[in-house]
């Protein structure tokens, strides 16, 4: 039985000590493929430097909705920035999306701010479709802004909700739009109210698993720091609530994952 973690951050210096012991363990506990996910273009860096080192990790590049710069001028130039590293190495075939990106105004207050998000989100769609990627797409208490946005822009390849916020009206209208719902942690919390009707709600076709490592681990290690060995946690609170073998659901999201990131599993699930 094989897992795909497919949201993580090996590039956080969380993991500076110790991320080669650790990625070493996660891949000998039967966690054989993580993408290893940017979030600013330093990072979509060092997120892409991480993943070279092993066939069986891959990366997303981009520029989250809390790592934009504080200006409109400087976001276009990262963005240029941005565009021109994916360029150069979109021929690794590691770089598999364009994430994590979206709309965050949990922490962003000022509307001038969560404009400068939007443009962000934007841009970076043009990105994708530039070079036929999927994108990854964080949103925190901005679901409606965000769903407008994924209307009114056309994404060719579509893409993922990473870390998707248990929230009925967004992942019913996800699905219409056929994207991916990722799962993570937060589906383990105890007091996670609607964690099974949303897991009810969510086609085993449409669903990945992830550990959004090195936040957010599952139950029973809350408030520890997460690796992707944690993401049979999540599997196993999908497998029962959808009554369901765990290897099951490891399957099928593992098979998920491969079909939109668009690379052939090396190892049978």
């Amino acid at each position: 039985m094989f897992f795909f973690d497919s949201h993580a951050h090996y590039n956080d210096e969380k993991f500076d000590d110790d991320r080669e012991e650790i990625l070493d363990e996660i891949y000998c506990s039967g966690v054989t493929k993580i993408v290893n996910a940017g979030y600013s273009l330093n990072s979509s860096k060092y997120a892409l430097e991480i993943a070279k080192k092993y066939d069986w990790m891959y990366t997303i590049s981009g520029i989250s909705p809390n790592d934009i710069p504080e200006s409109e001028e400087k976001l276009n130039l990262e963005l240029l920035e941005l565009d021109k590293f994916i360029k150069i190495e979109i021929k690794s075939k590691k770089i598999l999306a364009i994430g994590e990106i979206g709309l965050d105004y949990y922490w962003e207050k000022d509307e001038e701010k969560r404009e400068l998000q939007r443009k962000a989100f934007i841009k970076q769609i043009e990105i994708a479709n530039n070079y036929n990627l999927p994108i990854v797409i964080h949103t925190r208490e901005a679901v409606m802004d965000t769903l407008t946005i994924l209307k009114e822009h056309n994404v060719y390849q579509k893409g993922v909700f990473h870390c998707c916020p248990l929230n009925r009206e967004l992942i019913k209208e996800a699905l219409k739009m056929d994207y991916y719902i990722s799962l993570a942690g937060p589906i383990t919390f105890k007091n996670s109210k609607n964690a099974v009707e949303i897991i009810s709600m969510i086609p085993m076709d449409k669903m990945l698993i992830e550990t959004d490592s090195p936040y957010l681990s599952p139950e029973p290690n809350r408030g520890k720091r997460n690796d992707s060995r944690n993401v049979k946690y999540i599997a196993e609170k999908i497998a029962n609530t959808k009554q369901m073998d765990l290897s099951q659901i490891a399957r099928i999201t593992y098979e998920n994952a491969c079909r939109i990131f668009k690379i052939k599993p090396l190892e049978k699930t």
